[in-house]
């Protein structure tokens, strides 16, 4: 087969040309004796050459997930501690990857270090997909000659981050769909089962307790006026979802959250677990304290916790402890976690203290997690029962009234 072919030589001079080969790896080996780098390649006069327009289309369309971020920052770290350059090594990674998207990504981020840019400079347009903390810490990877390390290290701190949101979602989950099951078992009764029984009461011309009449003119309600209730309910949840994408909206609504129970404990902790070891990890890989905290204020979800390390970022310039500021937000940071950073400050093993607090907080949002459903569980039968039991009495209790009067 003849394959036309986009290759790169060492300057990063751009060369076209058509080459016969069996496969596209026999190829690349060719042009890799000719010190070119192969970027794009199809068969010449193949139809497949339409399919790749196409997905030279879509890629755009693509998502790159976590997990492939991970796998791609361990086995760089695995091809680099073995000797391989890390040209060579991103080419393999692009060859490996199934994601059309994270392979033409890779590709641009050889292109410009064949042109001579250095790693973190070549990541930087690709901050959608490499953030901040990648960036910064393979910069300050590339400047200590620490780069093995420092893959390996954000290989682990994106799957400690992936394990603990994870986690979380799992936790939610479980009572999300309950609710939503309840919801809709409900409207269907007011839809199917309580207009039919509502036409056999006025039949038997029974006397009507107060819970059967609400009962029977919220499923009149429901049948009648579905078409403004329907709009109206869509609206609301979209209002909801742009309020709290304001900047007042989303304080208030991360204020809120934090006060609800068990919930608000199991997000403080999960927002002290990731904050405790993003800034743990910047800081072992040489970022700057300020510079990493306000990187780590970036990765936060949470409002509160945000501006608390913002401005901790803002103290710690101004020469004051990092600690002393932490201190002055107890709803957010518990004493065990700012005395453990005092301890650090004093002893110059701040990074090793956030590793172990990182540690202590994930383990803390496992157990958690896991008795989330233990406490949970009750408290939706509780609830459950209590609306089957308003359902059961406004039903049959018209029934009874109406055979004791025959």
């Amino acid at each position: 087969m003849i394959y036309e072919y986009v290759a790169v030589d060492k300057t990063g001079t751009k060369n076209q040309g058509a080459e016969e080969a069996d496969t596209e790896r026999e190829l690349a080996a060719f042009l890799r004796s000719k010190n070119l780098l192969l970027i794009e390649s199809h068969v010449k006069g193949s139809v497949k050459k339409r399919n790749v327009d196409i997905m030279e289309y879509l890629w755009r369309f693509q998502k790159v997930n976590l997990i492939e971020k991970i796998n791609f920052a361990k086995n760089l770290s695995v091809m680099i501690g073995a000797g391989v350059s890390l040209t060579r090594a991103l080419d393999a990674m692009g060859n490996q990857t199934t994601n059309f998207k994270f392979k033409r990504v890779i590709a641009d981020v050889l292109e410009n270090i064949t042109q001579g840019k250095s790693f973190s400079e070549s990541l930087k347009p690709h901050s959608k997909i490499f953030s901040d903390i990648f960036v910064n810490m393979i910069g300050a990877a590339e400047v200590s000659g620490k780069l093995e390390k420092t893959l390996l290290l954000l290989s682990r701190q994106m799957k400690r981050d992936y394990d603990l949101r994870s986690r979380v979602r799992g936790a939610m989950m479980y009572p999300a769909i309950i609710l939503c099951v309840l919801v809709l078992i409900g409207v269907l009764m007011m839809v199917y089962v309580v207009p039919t029984l509502a036409s056999t009461f006025k039949d038997l011309k029974a006397e009507l307790p107060l819970s059967t009449k609400i009962l029977m003119a919220t499923s009149d309600y429901l049948m009648n006026y579905y078409y403004i209730i329907a709009p109206c309910f869509a609206a609301f949840i979209f209002l909801f979802y742009r309020v709290i994408k304001t900047k007042t909206g989303k304080a208030i609504f991360d204020r809120v959250v934090l006060k609800f129970p068990v919930f608000g404990t199991l997000i403080k902790k999960f927002n002290t677990a990731r904050f405790a070891r993003t800034l743990a990890s910047l800081i072992a890989s040489g970022v700057a304290i300020t510079k990493a905290l306000e990187i780590t204020s970036g990765v936060l979800g949470n409002v509160l916790f945000k501006a608390a390390i913002a401005q901790a970022a803002q103290d710690i310039q101004k020469g004051k402890p990092f600690n002393e500021t932490l201190k002055r937000y107890p709803e957010l940071f518990e004493p065990m976690f700012t005395q453990t950073i005092e301890v650090g400050e004093e002893t110059g093993t701040i990074s090793r203290m956030l590793f172990r607090i990182a540690i202590f907080y994930e383990q803390e949002v496992n157990e958690t997690t896991k008795n989330l459903s233990t406490i949970i569980e009750p408290l939706l039968m509780v609830f459950i029962g209590a609306v089957v039991a308003v359902f059961a009495v406004s039903i049959i209790q018209p029934i009874y009234t109406s055979l004791n009067g025959i």
